[in-house]
């Protein structure tokens, strides 16, 4: 890409905000533990009284529900201001949870699982419950930190925040699927409350104008093929251990907080990628590898593969994300930040969407092989536009 289109810099902050970066970190590692619950208890109580197609129909709702609460939250952070629109998507988590213990219908949880975000489509470091608040959370960042701080603060903050959600998938073993939605209800407010003392400088935008819309576009385009790629297996891991191998909640629990925890640890990798590959060579190693294995699930039916390949799945998923939105908050003006990861966020969740829909449906055939097939197909095509678009994604590569 051409340097010419290259947005003008600001200048950097001389050190990160600790007071700010402190108030943004009890908030979102408050959202990690309850969505640490909700990841577990919420397909388990859907199972519980209704079936696995019903369980897709809701996380589809879920889906674009997130993904346009999602771009209305980019336009807001950037026309509106930065910490009025977090606090009112903070909201969303704590509201949802309510729903689902006081409305446990299936209307109820239609309801819940749009307002909170329950798409599943994500790691739960990265936004797979309440993603709808990631964007703002990306923008406040960059604001706190100094460009060459970015990726560290983004993996320390990814990792601290899965490692938390690791831990409330582990909790989640020792309350029943009910009582979990009062306690993640009580955290997440509780997290909400930590906004009022926090202090962001506010830039505005203008709704009209957007230097860099052909950058934006070219993620948009690699992220709604990331979003389909993750809809077709991510909100269906866990119903796919329940159905084929009947795996007990306690015990999935157990897994589900190995595979947190090896995801948590995979964010410090993105420094080191950065550096030396550039993150979009990062991409097409970890995601190419994690393609691979996904491919075993429906094919090898064996259990001990099979939860190797669950536990290794969101390392690989995640390891170059902050690398990834290091690469958009440079390459976009600060004042389009808001707008370029809220249609990010839209394009993705938009496809996750319809390709849940899909596979809900092959879950309620039986036909468990076309899902994880699909997804290793898009990932390899995905790929290969990071490098159409971005070149190898280092930083001399990535002039926009």
């Amino acid at each position: 890409m051409s340097p010419t289109h290259r947005p003008p810099r600001l200048a950097a902050p001389p050190a990160a905000s600790t007071a700010g970066l402190w108030w943004l970190g009890a908030f979102r590692f408050s959202r990690a533990l309850a969505a640490g619950l909700i990841s577990i208890a919420f397909p388990y109580l859907v199972l519980q009284r209704y079936t696995a197609v019903e369980l897709g129909f809701i996380y589809t709702a879920a889906s674009f529900a997130t993904a346009g609460l999602g771009l209305a939250v980019g336009f807001l952070t950037d026309l509106w201001g930065k910490k009025r629109t977090l606090v009112l998507v903070g909201a969303t988590l704590p509201l949802s949870a309510a729903l689902v213990y006081l409305f446990p219908t299936l209307g109820g949880l239609f309801v819940a699982a749009m307002v909170g975000g329950y798409s599943a489509t994500g790691s739960l470091a990265g936004g797979g419950v309440g993603g709808a608040a990631q964007p703002i959370q990306s923008v406040v960042i960059a604001v706190l930190t100094r460009p060459d701080q970015r990726t560290f603060f983004f993996s320390l903050f990814a990792f601290l925040s899965g490692m938390i959600a690791a831990g409330g998938s582990l909790w989640a073993g020792a309350f029943d699927v009910h009582t979990a939605f009062a306690v993640a209800g009580g955290i997440s407010l509780v997290g909400l409350l930590c906004l009022w003392p926090l202090h962001v400088e506010e830039t505005r935008g203008n709704i009209r104008r957007m230097p860099s819309l052909k950058v934006v576009s070219q993620f948009s385009i690699t992220g709604t093929l990331n979003g389909f790629s993750q809809g077709l297996v991510v909100p269906f891991l866990i119903p796919f251990f329940v159905i084929v191998y009947h795996l007990p909640e306690s015990r999935m629990a157990v897994y589900a907080f190995i595979g947190g925890v090896l995801g948590a640890f995979a964010l410090f990798a993105a420094p080191v990628l950065e550096r030396r590959w550039g993150f979009v060579r990062a991409i097409a190693v970890t995601r190419g590898i994690g393609a691979g294995l996904i491919l075993l699930l429906p094919f090898w039916h064996l259990l001990a593969v099979a939860l190797a390949v669950y536990v290794l799945t969101p390392a690989l998923r995640v390891a170059a994300v902050p690398a990834q939105q290091t690469a958009i908050t440079e390459l976009v003006t600060p004042e389009e930040r808001g707008r370029a990861l809220g249609l990010n966020q839209v394009t993705r969740l938009s496809a996750s969407a319809g390709a849940v829909s899909i596979t809900g449906l092959s879950f309620g055939a039986a036909d468990f092989a076309l899902p994880f097939i699909g997804y290793a197909a898009v990932v390899l095509v995905n790929i290969g536009l990071y490098f159409r678009f971005f070149g190898s994604g280092r930083p001399a590569d990535v002039e926009a």
